[in-house]
């Protein structure tokens, strides 16, 4: 509604081409000499605690008229974004010149700076697009190390290399750019620059990235980097899977719904003849100046339609509002915007525990004699259309911060995509190993990896990215051991996660128009303003003649539980009440379809805000990893500059690629540092068993042995639980001596219930934590539990306690030989020791391992994280499948007592056995391989590297089921019955 002021059409800066996702500025030749008047121009930043003054170009560009979220569901009347842009970029020509300036002044002067070419101004501001400051480094950038001096000199030729690779990729995004593409334009003085520059944009996915084949081929085949178990499939974890995996990433993705996308879903709504794609949640590109999914559209050759500016408002009769009054309520209301935006700066920090609603009703009070019903009507729209903008009524929204993003917000149109954005998730679902109806329930982190459950199955990997919306972060239905920090959890309750729901309904033709794509309603309650008070035509880009209507603010909670039926009926009426009288005859809707985003499970809201209380760093404290680069955190409400937007959630996920990627070269560079060559690893499986001969202290089936036998709760403890079952014993009922040849022992190994068998499992622990467990009353179920739930550790085979503790076994065997004979710890009758005791300094998680549950199978692109087997043992038992809850492991004809259900996949590596006839070897550990002989009676042996023998001739037995409801173990339904 903003008429440009401007008369002077020359003086303003001139695009070369209509696509605006390419283009060209040419700025006009002005007076190098003149000021620019900020003064008429308001300050959109909300940060009362900012610097009003700055030197840096980028930060006066981003302070002015760039198109704000007040603007989101009502695109400007009179003028573009992409004008506006244009006119804020000729107010500050002088100034984005500055950095072409300080270069002409300082080439003068020394040799040291680069001229690349003469369009330095241009690429400044297409790197801008790309969020970077015109003319300095970004806090990214700086912690990174591009340059080795901040300032100076070679600051500024590393920016003027860095926007010149950006430039050259933005000309075309669908080729693979090189650094050697560089190598003629940059003075191979600056060679290190261009290599620090090339490798920063490209590891941070500001170049090379999206869909185009030049950069899908550059996919390895096979990918030998560590394994990530990214949550969610939307445009978050998408983004993310297909940068892991050109940067060589094992990824599996684990989606809970039947389908990719998350909260952008076009449906396809079909009848009789006709058809449409229907965007039910993320619709609109807002704004297309270096928006990623801009470019992927041009990677796909989709042509964006632009939302055109035409926006008419009816009242609620019906009848048009006047564009006059419309225009006078549009002022009234940006000068409200204003108001609460000096407010709170006089407020100063206050602000930030007051609402915007609250601020604007104070200053509307002071209208309220003044305006009459049509007046407030078009007001409430205006609130009806921020708080859509918002997801969030104006109640709850922070007068500090509720538009805190304002300043980054993407120059250009906003646009749709013909054929729906599912056309974009198509794309980049494509290859990815994506595992559908995953519903995760616990991820489980610590220094040596993550463990993600969803139903019955385990997935295990290095690390994990979580992209589930904040709605499901504060329903709490994922667990995560150990908890996530209290900075974390803190942040996750204050930021606001708001609704916005639609109607979709597909008629027989086209009865409001082709020549707009918007127009609004107005209610005659304050309370309902919300209720379908913007529709968007899709006519022109669903394919079919469809309609949506938008219900936002408390409207939107109301209409969760509102019968479809009756939503359908009153958008009708609102309709008929517009068209009718037009002498428009509106018909019945061939198909609908009504949205509960509130609802859904997977989603439980829309978008995030900054609610009362909240502020920008909320969203920086949410995208922060948790347990030592673990755990990490993408999504729209992990992202300050560009939340609770399509391309901020996209954007999002190329951000955690790189920082995954950063955190698995460092530890990978640590590991290579602190290698130490140690013995075979044999030699230290003895040296252990000897060890737990005389452990430090024993309690029920634990025993423990300290590195130091001195008062440091934080030195390691080495934990081992030995689980057994019946003990068989000889006719004279004596136990059979372990020394047996081997003839027999294979005899009793190959009866499954007839003979001893017991399983040792590890894991590290500190001192403290060692003493802690030791005191938990309740027998081994207790402990069992308190290792699990309270500690997060779990317990793994011996090889899966990793390279390091070869180092603490010889140093406890160190300690040991210095010891005086029969100075061992006192053990009491109850078998606890005279101890002080333990928290988690460090959680041994297993790397790489899918377990399935039940007799479910694990898709094929999972196949990426196989489980071997766990543990050392000396059991006859076939392994069931892993269920890392603490449920009965099921014998036939018995319940053995609660305790870790602990087995093997049935499914393992390239061959496939029944588990009924997987047996394992005495003292086995991960990674033994012994080759078995089929004409004897040697039974079939697992191979812990994923192959198994095999013996025909074995006995077989089916697996027994552990039900919930009753804690039993079900016997079996068919199948050989053991002897």
């Amino acid at each position: 509604m903003d008429p440009s002021d401007n008369n002077n059409p020359q003086s303003l800066p001139y695009i070369t081409s209509n696509n605006p996702l390419q283009f060209t500025i040419h700025l006009p030749n002005s007076n190098p000499n003149s000021t620019p008047n900020f003064t008429s121009i308001p300050n959109p930043n909300p940060n009362p605690n900012s610097n009003p003054i700055s030197d840096s170009i980028s930060d006066q560009l981003l302070s002015l008229s760039i198109p704000t979220k007040r603007r989101r569901g009502r695109p400007r009347i009179t003028t573009s974004s992409l004008d506006q842009f244009s006119k804020t970029l000729v107010d500050n020509s002088n100034l984005v010149r500055n950095l072409t300036a300080r270069t002409v002044t300082a080439s003068d002067a020394s040799d040291e700076i680069i001229v690349i070419n003469k369009e330095a101004t241009t690429e400044a501001l297409i790197a801008l697009t790309a969020g970077f400051p015109a003319d300095s480094l970004t806090d990214e950038e700086i912690e990174a190390g591009v340059v080795s001096v901040v300032g100076g000199i070679e600051q500024v030729n590393y920016i003027l290399i860095r926007n010149h690779i950006i430039t050259k990729w933005r000309e075309n995004v669908s080729t693979w750019i090189t650094k050697e593409m560089f190598v003629d334009v940059i003075p191979k003085h600056c060679s290190a620059l261009l290599d620090s520059a090339y490798n920063y944009v490209l590891s941070r996915g500001y170049i090379n990235f999206g869909v185009a084949p030049a950069i899908k081929d550059k996919i390895p085949a096979e990918r030998s980097k560590p394994s990530v178990i990214i949550i969610g499939a939307g445009l978050a974890g998408l983004a993310a899977a297909r940068q892991l995996m050109l940067f060589g990433f094992k990824v599996t993705v684990l989606e809970g719904r039947k389908r990719a996308g998350g909260r952008v879903y076009t449906k396809k709504m079909e009848g009789g003849n006709k058809v449409a794609a229907a965007d039910l949640g993320g619709s609109v590109l807002t704004g297309t100046l270096g928006n990623p999914l801009g470019l992927l559209a041009r990677q796909l050759s989709y042509t964006l339609h632009k939302v055109r500016d035409k926006c008419p408002l009816y009242r609620v009769d019906g009848k048009p509002v006047d564009q006059d009054l419309d225009h006078k309520v549009e002022v009234a209301y940006n000068l409200l915007l204003e108001k609460a935006s000096k407010l709170r700066q006089l407020m100063g920090e206050v602000s930030q525990d007051v609402s915007l609603g609250a601020a604007l009703e104070t200053f509307r009070q002071d209208y309220e004699d003044s305006v009459n019903e049509e007046e407030m009507g078009l007001f409430n729209w205006h609130l009806a259309n921020l708080e859509y903008a918002n997801a969030g009524l104006i109640s709850k929204l922070s007068l500090a911060f509720w538009d805190q993003d304002d300043p980054f917000d993407m120059g250009g149109d906003h646009c749709f995509l013909p054929g729906g954005n599912g056309k974009i998730v198509q794309a980049l679902a494509e290859n990815v190993p994506i595992l559908y109806e995953k519903i995760v329930h616990t991820i489980r982190y610590g220094s040596d990896g993550v463990q993600v459950v969803a139903g019955g199955q385990v997935f295990e990997g290095d690390m994990a990215l979580c992209t589930v919306p904040l709605g499901v972060l504060k329903g709490g239905s994922m667990k995560f051991i150990p908890e996530l920090p209290q900075r974390k959890l803190d942040g996750i309750k204050r930021l606001g996660f708001g609704l916005l729901n639609k109607v979709a309904m597909l008629f027989p033709y086209v009865f409001w128009g082709t020549d707009l794509d918007t127009f609004g309603h107005l209610t005659d309650n304050s309370s309902s303003r919300g209720e379908f008070f913007l529709f968007y035509s899709y006519a022109t880009v669903a394919g079919g003649p469809l309609l949506l209507a938008l219900v936002a603010g408390e409207a939107a909670h109301k209409f969760e539980t509102m019968p479809p039926t009756d939503a359908v009926t009153k958008v009708l009426q609102i309709l008929k009440g517009i068209y009718e009288p037009q002498g428009i005859e509106v018909p019945e809707p061939i198909q609908t379809v009504c949205t509960r985003w509130g609802s859904d499970p997977f989603s439980l809201g829309s978008y995030s805000n900054v609610a009362v209380g909240a502020s920008g760093d909320d969203y920086d404290i949410l995208a922060e990893s948790v347990g030592d680069g673990r755990l990490f955190f993408a999504g729209e409400a992990t992202n300050r500059r560009y939340p609770a937007t399509m391309h901020g959630a996209f954007l999002s996920g190329l951000r955690e690629a790189a920082n995954i990627a950063h955190h698995a070269k460092v530890r990978t560079m640590s590991l290579k540092v602190e290698k130490k060559p140690s013995k075979s690893a044999y030699s230290y499986a003895c040296v252990l068993d000897d060890l737990f001969r005389e452990p430090d202290v024993e309690f029920g089936s634990f025993s423990i042995i300290f590195a130091k036998k001195s008062s440091d709760l934080d030195s390691p403890a080495i934990l081992r639980v030995t689980f057994s079952g019946p003990q068989a014993r000889n006719h004279d009922g004596i136990r059979p001596d372990r020394h047996l040849s081997n003839k027999l022992l294979f005899q009793q190994l190959q009866s499954h219930f007839n003979n001893q068998h017991e399983l040792h499992v590890y894991a590290l622990l500190t001192k403290q934590q060692a003493l802690d467990l030791r005191e938990v009353r309740g027998g081994d179920e207790m402990r069992l539990n308190f290792l699990s739930e309270k500690l997060g550790v779990k317990l793994i085979g011996r090889k899966g306690l990793g390279p390091n503790i070869d180092s603490i076994i010889a140093s406890i065997k160190a300690d040991r030989g210095k010891r005086k004979p029969g100075s061992r710890s006192l053990t009491l009758k109850s078998g606890v020791t005279k101890s002080k005791g333990t928290t988690l300094k460090r959680k041994i998680v297993r790397k790489a391992k899918v377990v399935s549950g039940g007799d479910r199978t694990t898709s094929s692109p999972a196949a990426i994280s196989r489980i071997k087997a766990v543990g050392s043992t000396s059991t006859a038992n076939s392994p069931t499948n892993v269920d890392l809850e603490p449920k009965p492991v099921c014998t036939i004809g018995s319940v053995a007592s609660p305790s870790l259900n602990i087995g093997v996949n049935d499914n393992m590596g390239s061959k496939s056995v029944a588990s009924s006839s997987v047996y394992v070897l005495p003292n086995a550990s991960i990674g033994d391989k012994f080759e078995g002989n089929s004409g004897s009676s040697t039974p079939p042996i697992l191979d812990a590297g994923g192959k198994t023998g095999s013996n025909g001739n074995a006995p077989s037995y089916p697996r027994s089921i552990y039900d919930d409801s009753t804690n039993t173990c079900a016997p079996p339904s068919s199948g050989n019955s053991a002897s």
